[in-house]
């Protein structure tokens, strides 16, 4: 699915489809710095019935969500090196104890998910639009 959105608004359209589609407890988000992963984050949340503060996990590597569906856990691993410095936050007991994982800058860690099932998507910046891929 592609999305081309330029209002904060249009975050709601593209949560709509998707959410539908959601069959793995994995998502992959990617995109450049202010492209929007924090902001579909929220949005997302607030769909599952979360009244939690949503945030970038920049810092603390994981935010933990409740949602009425179970635990959401946001990861940002932009500043972990390798795959061992992710393996070393104990992912793993995440990824299979959880209703879903947003993975934000998941590229450190793409090849150990690569035989999980998992969606993805791609968030890139073209001019004032935000174009939005989901698989």
């Amino acid at each position: 699915m592609q999305f081309k959105i330029d209002r904060v608004e249009d975050w709601q359209k593209v949560i709509d489809a998707i959410l539908p589609e959601l069959k793995y407890n994995i998502l992959l988000l990617k995109g450049n710095l202010g492209a929007g992963k924090t902001t579909f984050t929220q949005f997302f949340l607030k769909n599952l019935g979360s009244t939690d503060e949503v945030s970038s996990p920049t810092y603390a590597i994981v935010n933990e969500y409740d949602s009425p569906k179970g635990n959401v856990f946001h990861f940002d691993l932009y500043r972990l090196k390798n795959a061992t410095e992710v393996e070393d936050i104990g992912i793993d007991e995440y990824l299979y104890n959880a209703y879903l994982c947003i993975i934000e800058w998941p590229e450190v860690y793409e090849e150990e998910l690569r035989e999980i099932p998992h969606h993805e998507m791609s968030i890139e910046t073209e001019g004032n639009f935000r174009v939005i891929n989901f698989h």
